[in-house]
């Protein structure tokens, strides 16, 4: 990246050390126990409560200020418009590499902000529902590409969030399964107008090329009220993707169902080798060439050291 642009970037950011950014929490409550974090945690991605007060307290904080400004300027432009009270569900991107930890951070996040008056009802969807089934991705030669973009149902993901954001009531969303690394058919998830819809997803924060016709069209991130990158050094992320891998022909592997059974009986050195191999024909590859060009658009980009503990922040100046 050019230097002057790199600069540019960071400049749109405060930056805050780990310890500026705990000062920040003021006299948020800490509202999770050990038990509640054990269960919300994903394999391999250890998190402590004080990772908890250090880094998610000040950010629900800083959230539960953000919705509530925008629930006001809702209310007046309904009064405005004189129209009916309705409601808007305030929508967090949450992206990042895989291995990164996405589905924790979210989890976590959705537990304290469902702690607030204000936001009693928060859900969680991953956009890894909107991938196309297994035998779509085959017959079009996208196996390999699994998470890339063209791998998603974009117009469904789409149409999700424009329902929900909208107001309307029991919107579905599909489900997939990591243990069949397939969509379930015939089943999904209902989301009744909430107060804070978190999506989490590889590309989520992804603006793709407008048509050459001219058409309207909209991105992911248009539906977005605030966003998160969840960052980390590539050899970091390999090693914690390749440990994932490993811990999981222990576990879920050995589930006849399991998509990657056959990977629970090889000897160890190979099952590394091919986790090694995965995670760099696919993985790094979509990190270089779809998520991590993303993070200069996050609201607020979360930077992880080794020991998978946040150590910088950085929120968008507004």
């Amino acid at each position: 990246m050019d230097e002057r642009v790199a600069e540019e970037i960071l400049s749109a950011y405060h930056r805050f050390t780990r310890s500026e950014w705990a000062a920040l929490r003021a006299d948020t409550p800490l509202t999770l126990t050990l038990e509640d974090l054990s269960r919300l945690k994903s394999l391999n991605d250890p998190i402590s409560l004080e990772e908890v007060v250090a880094i998610y307290l000040p950010l629900s904080r800083l959230l539960a200020l953000y919705v509530a400004a925008t629930q006001g300027l809702f209310k007046a432009t309904q009064r405005f418009l004189g129209a009916e009270d309705g409601k808007m569900p305030y929508i967090i991107g949450v992206a990042g590499s895989v291995a990164v930890g996405k589905s924790t951070l979210s989890r976590v996040m959705r537990a304290l902000l469902s702690r607030w008056p204000n936001t009693p009802k928060v859900e969680l969807v991953t956009t890894d529902g909107f991938l196309y089934p297994n035998a779509v991705l085959e017959a079009e030669g996208l196996m390999e590409k699994k998470g890339f973009p063209e791998s998603y149902d974009g117009t469904a993901l789409l149409r999700f969030l424009h329902d929900v954001k909208a107001g309307t009531r029991n919107v579905r969303a599909p489900v997939y399964s990591h243990l069949t690394y397939d969509v379930v058919p015939d089943e999904s998830i209902v989301v009744d107008r909430p107060d804070i819809l978190i999506v989490e997803g590889l590309n989520v924060l992804l603006a793709g090329r407008p048509p050459k016709d001219g058409r309207p069209t909209a991105f992911v991130s248009d539906y977005f009220d605030f966003s998160v990158y969840l960052h980390a050094d590539e050899a970091d992320l390999e090693k914690w993707y390749i440990e994932r891998f490993m811990r999981l022909r222990q576990t879920s592997f050995r589930d006849p169902r399991s998509y990657f059974r056959k990977y629970a009986e090889v000897p160890e050195a190979e099952a590394e080798r091919v986790a090694r191999e995965i995670w760099t024909r696919i993985n790094l590859r979509n990190l270089h060439e779809n998520i991590l060009p993303t993070r200069a658009r996050a609201s607020l980009v979360l930077t992880k050291g080794a020991s998978h503990s946040i150590e910088t922040v950085e929120l968008r100046k507004l």
